[in-house]
């Protein structure tokens, strides 16, 4: 059941002329199967949608695609298939450059058909095509023609040693000459992906393809090698190769060029140790250029996605209505960003689910003092700035928004790799709840005071405020009244009373008629103490009875929330990284000192 509009509100904001029109809303979110084609998905749901128009959705409600995966899914696919098959053509080149365009053109033919073979295996195995898997052909691509790189240029070898023997008897006799090392050094390379395998948790499933599909390439890039280029040397070489060689004898203008530059080096110990010196120096020295911060180092580069998310979380016990105003004002914000195309404002409830939702637990976001922005960015192709540029702009406007103590405002991106709960996440364990918050609000100060640390958080925030109505049996007794009654008539004040339904046709479900007090309006004053409890019958008389007269309220602070880790009590400090240099090692490092 979806919650009440006094329990979450949902709006989206658009552009209209030069301002923000906003207008309440409905977000639905769709999801495919597994093995589905995103892309199939969503082109078949909109195709639904423009088929309901004017039937079961009326022309006063507007319909808007405010985040679509599936054109998102196809954007990177086919970008990163034109980067395999930029890496391609940049291989063939190189080969045809280095050893020979015969070579080059046998090296075309072999790495699409191990990309294929290798597809082929996937779909077996139940991977899809996705941007993982491709991924992993693209970082497999330079080291599967390594294999045939080997068994080409040593056939080419032999047949320039102009023997006698026959081009078909040559090719047999380089193939078995180089066989077995090529062997070993496939499985090696097999050897070295296959423990990513193994990665539990949450990393699991978003790693595997790469070991899987880069393993059964390199494996189908040796029978590849040792069977279709071999044979398509043979059927490349040219009339005249018949009866002798295809390559000059001599070294080529590659090994002449490596002959001059390395024999200075080798021609005498001394040389030697002298180069072998330099090298270790200049190793030192690029090594050094990290720890003095000359070059800032990163896992994975930032993605430039055409979405963003603010994350609102108010001090515990903060009212519906003031998250929503909040909102609002963070929405202002974003929305003086050109751009931004469009918002969607979520109070009391999480955003639709994302890759966030799933890693970071945004799904179970649910309070009143809980809210998201999704920010809408314009295409990438249509906006100068990257995702990135445009969050931190969007995090520097937003720390002059007015906010409560103890309030947190973040500004989230779509981590463009392994799934994590934060770039910067401490874990604080201890004997107790109060030394643990202690150390933990100790670390928190040392994230703050570092410049390049942002959306500084902890998991245990501040305590909610608790309203306690304690019923007086005494007076209770005197008006002749009983708990119940007092209990049920606080039950109806600060939780409604429904009085029916409202049928509707269509068979939709029925509209409920309740009477509640507004959120607002359930807070202990002087109205709520005047508020009619029961009629009884005192000193000959009738009277209503009130509910400040029977019971007394009590303002207290709720309990500390309580995280575990491995079943371990603990607290947890979290931070991301925003500046020059934004790898979690240089947080760490900064911290540390």
């Amino acid at each position: 059941q979806a919650p009440r509009e006094d329990q979450a509100r949902a709006a989206h904001y658009a552009r209209a002329g030069d301002g923000w029109s906003r207008t309440p809303a409905v977000s639905l979110a769709i999801a495919k199967r597994q093995g589905a084609n995103a892309v199939v998905v969503s082109h078949g749901v909109m195709q639904r949608v423009e088929a309901l128009k004017g039937t079961l959705i009326p022309d006063g409600l507007k319909v808007v695609v405010t985040r679509d995966y599936g054109e998102t899914a196809n954007e990177k696919a086919n970008e990163l298939l034109m980067h395999l098959g930029l890496a391609t053509v940049s291989i063939v080149i190189l080969i045809g450059f280095a050893i020979g365009w015969r070579e080059a053109g046998v090296t075309a033919v072999v790495i699409p058909t191990t990309i294929l073979l290798t597809l082929f295996a996937s779909n077996l195995m139940g991977y899809t095509i996705n941007r993982v898997s491709l991924f992993a052909l693209i970082f497999s691509i330079g080291i599967l023609v390594d294999d045939a790189i080997v068994m080409i240029e040593n056939i080419a070898r032999h047949w320039a040693m102009n023997d006698g023997r026959s081009r078909a008897q040559a090719t047999v006799e380089a193939v078995a000459e180089v066989g077995n090392p090529t062997v070993v050094a496939t499985l090696t390379v097999v050897a070295a992906l296959l423990p990513m395998l193994f990665v539990s948790g949450l990393m699991g499933p978003y790693m595997a393809p790469i070991p899987i599909n880069a393993s059964a390439a390199m494996v189908f890039s040796f029978f590849v090698a040792v069977v279709i280029a071999p044979w398509l040397m043979i059927r490349l070489a040219r009339k005249s190769l018949a009866g002798g060689h295809g390559h000059d004898v001599g070294e080529g203008r590659l090994g002449r060029l490596y002959r001059k530059v390395a024999t200075p080096v080798i021609r005498t110990r001394r040389s030697a140790w002298t180069f072998l010196i330099v090298v270790g120096l200049a190793t030192l020295l690029a090594m050094s250029m990290f720890g003095f911060r000359a070059v800032p180092v990163k896992l994975l580069p930032f993605d430039n996605k055409s979405e963003l998310q603010v994350v609102l979380d108010m001090p515990e016990g903060t009212s519906l209505e003031t998250t929503e105003r909040t909102l609002a004002g963070a929405a202002a914000v974003a929305g003086s960003l050109s751009e931004v195309e469009s918002l969607e404002s979520y109070a009391g409830t999480a955003a639709p689910f994302n890759f966030n939702g799933l890693v970071r637990h945004y799904f179970l976001r649910a309070g009143a003092e809980q809210g998201d922005l999704a920010v809408m960015l314009a295409p990438k192709g249509e906006r100068d700035r990257s995702s990135h540029a445009i969050a931190l702009d969007l995090r520097r406007r937003l720390a002059d928004l007015p906010l409560p103590a103890g309030s947190s405002l973040k500004v989230v991106e779509a981590p463009p790799g392994p799934p994590v709960l934060a770039t910067l996440l401490a874990e604080v364990y201890g004997p107790d709840p109060a030394t643990r918050r202690a150390v933990a609000a100790e670390l928190e100060t040392l994230f703050r005071a570092e410049p390049s640390v942002v959306d500084v958080d902890n998991s245990y925030g501040v305590r909610r405020p608790v309203l306690r109505l304690i019923p007086d049996r005494e007076k209770i007794e005197r008006f002749g009244l009983s708990e119940r009654e007092v209990q049920d008539s606080i039950a109806a004040v600060m939780g409604g009373q429904v009085l029916g339904y409202a049928a509707r046709d269509d068979e939709r479900t029925p509209v409920e008629i309740a009477v509640r007090l507004p959120q607002s309006a359930r807070t202990w004053n002087e109205q709520m103490a005047v508020m009619p409890v029961a009629v009884t019958t005192i000193d000959g008389g009738r009277r209503l009875v009130e509910l400040g007269e029977v019971v007394e309220a009590r303002q207290e602070l709720a309990g500390w929330p309580v995280y575990r880790r491995d079943g371990r009590a603990a607290e947890m400090v979290t931070a991301e990284l925003a500046g020059q240099f934004e790898a979690p090692i240089y947080g760490i490092l900064a911290i540390d000192a």
